[in-house]
């Protein structure tokens, strides 16, 4: 019986050392690598639970940090520091992220986002759509420092361009407003001579490549997903009605 069983045994053992099986363990490998490389980027990803709110002075950041953690209107001034709170994305309060209200002046607003670039889990860009038109260049330059930014680029945090000041009348749209970027990004993208650095100081190593070379720039060339909205802090009805955050809001119910 044994020795009838022999030639089968060899045969089985020829076929486990054979390039067939050799070929579908390499396939599991690779399945184990990649499943342990994306843990790892998903864990990364987890451990940055901070929507930071970035913009010029006056683009109403604090105003909307207000609105989406309360509701309510409150007077707000010029912010010299930080404003963070949990803020609960479900109904059922299992989701939350930490809103970070950063100062937008010129002299604060890449030292507090050098503080809090690592732990963004996405950026919301607030942008003044009444004086737009006035400070596009000065909005640009801010953006453009945080889009060539290494620990941004490596991240890739989503990005939401926030149209805010939607119930003024002469307030741009948000198409208006992305194209107009694109295209004053493109230019600087273009006249930057000079290495960019990180928001520490320190150099990159060479000029940040913004978007595809020998193409203009556009939003959709950026590693990460870039949004655009539309959005009163205020809203239609001013301090006595609701700020119209819908959009926004949807965003982060996405990006949570």
């Amino acid at each position: 019986m044994a020795g009838g069983l022999e030639p089968h045994l060899e045969a089985l053992r020829r076929e486990l050392h054979g390039p067939a099986v050799l070929s579908v363990l390499v396939a599991l490998i690779a399945v184990a690598i990649t499943f342990l490389i994306w843990r790892f980027v998903q864990g990364r990803r987890s451990s940055r639970k901070a929507v930071l709110l970035l913009g010029l002075c006056d683009a109403g950041k604090t105003l909307l940090f207000a609105r989406l953690l309360s509701g309510q209107y409150r007077d707000t001034q010029t912010s010299i520091t930080d404003s963070s709170a949990v803020y609960q994305v479900s109904q059922d309060k299992s989701t939350n992220v930490t809103l970070i209200d950063l100062p937008g002046h010129e002299s604060l607003r890449l030292q507090f986002l050098e503080r809090f670039k690592a732990a963004a889990r996405a950026i919301v860009f607030v942008v003044d759509s009444v004086a737009f038109q006035r400070e596009v260049k000065d909005v640009a330059e801010f953006l453009y420092q945080v889009l060539v930014d290494s620990t941004v680029l490596r991240n890739a945090p989503a990005l939401l361009i926030a149209c805010n000041k939607q119930d003024v009348t002469m307030a741009k749209s948000a198409k208006l407003i992305q194209q107009q970027l694109e295209k004053e990004l493109n230019t600087l993208r273009v006249t930057r001579s000079a290495a960019p650095t990180s928001l520490d100081g320190s150099a990159t190593g060479g000029p940040a490549q913004l978007g595809k070379k020998g193409k203009d720039f556009d939003f959709s060339q950026l590693p990460m997903k870039v949004e655009f909205v539309e959005c009163s802090a205020r809203g239609s009805k001013g301090e006595e009605g609701e700020a119209d955050l819908e959009a926004l809001e949807k965003w982060l119910v996405k990006v949570a």
